[in-house]
């Protein structure tokens, strides 16, 4: 966080309360995931799945970049792999050469009628149609890999949602330029938020991670009160204002409380 905006979280006065006195603090809410999808490739956009202010779900599609050519490599790719005529042949054929070597090497040791020489050719048939073999064993591993690569090269030219939530924002229509990097969809999730806060260093000491804490908000004129739990209090301080950083996190399923609000808590 920035300095300033550091130091402008902090609204700071001392009011009596009994013989002691109660410091106040105010802070802004943000939701838990407020998050901009970018295209990990460029393209053309092909179709927008959601609208904006939709709710979506965690994984579902968002946006689709032109990936038809992609498509067509991912078929041609799955049916080479499926092609698995040529290694069906010579597993046969191993089969084959395997048990013509154990029958010649039994006659060669049981009755000698067949010369080395032959024996060598019938071992060498078979080391030939092994090698063969596994060549091409290792030619479909080879095929599978290049098959789940041109899925993954289709897949990144669509946006998923990697969290539930709403969508706020759709930069771009069909039919135009997405470039790589570039904002695409703004998600937003308010069902839990975060209130950021700066602490003066003395009272850093009396709020601790996992406490609740009563908070107020100001929504509009109306005041809405509920407890939040500490979530984060930072171990530094910042040098030049003394402030130190903690979040609040609270449920909001209901979205009473819209992010970009005030909320105060009052340590005593």
């Amino acid at each position: 966080m920035k300095k300033t905006a550091f130091k402008s979280l902090l609204l700071l006065s001392f009011l009596p309360f009994g013989s002691s006195w109660a410091t106040e603090l105010t802070g802004l809410v943000y939701p838990l995931h407020d998050i901009i999808l970018s295209a990990g490739v460029s393209g053309i956009v092909l179709e927008r799945n959601v609208a904006p202010g939709q709710a979506v779900a965690a994984n579902q599609l968002l946006v689709s970049l032109d990936d038809r050519l992609q498509a067509i490599e991912v078929e041609r790719r799955k049916a080479i792999l499926d092609d698995a005529s040529e290694l069906n042949a010579e597993k046969e054929k191993l089969a084959l050469a395997s048990k013509n070597l154990e029958i010649s090497q039994k006659v060669f040791d049981g009755s000698g009628s067949i010369s080395i020489d032959e024996l060598n050719r019938v071992k060498t048939d078979y080391f030939s149609s092994k090698g063969r073999y596994e060549l091409l064993l290792a030619q479909k591993r080879r095929e599978e890999i290049e098959y789940r690569a041109t899925q993954k090269e289709r897949d990144i030219r669509h946006i998923y949602a990697p969290v539930s939530g709403v969508v706020i924002k759709i930069s771009l229509e069909p039919g135009e330029w997405a470039k790589q990097g570039d904002p695409l969809v703004h998600l937003v999730d308010a069902s839990w938020c975060v209130i950021k806060f700066a602490i003066p260093v003395q009272d850093a000491g009396n709020v601790h991670v996992g406490s609740v804490l009563p908070v107020s908000f100001l929504d509009g004129k109306a005041v809405k009160k509920m407890d939040g739990k500490v979530s984060f209090v930072s171990p530094i301080a910042d040098p030049a204002s003394g402030l130190v950083e903690a979040k609040i996190t609270f449920s909001n399923a209901s979205l009473m409380i819209k992010p970009g609000v005030k909320a105060s808590i009052s340590l005593k």
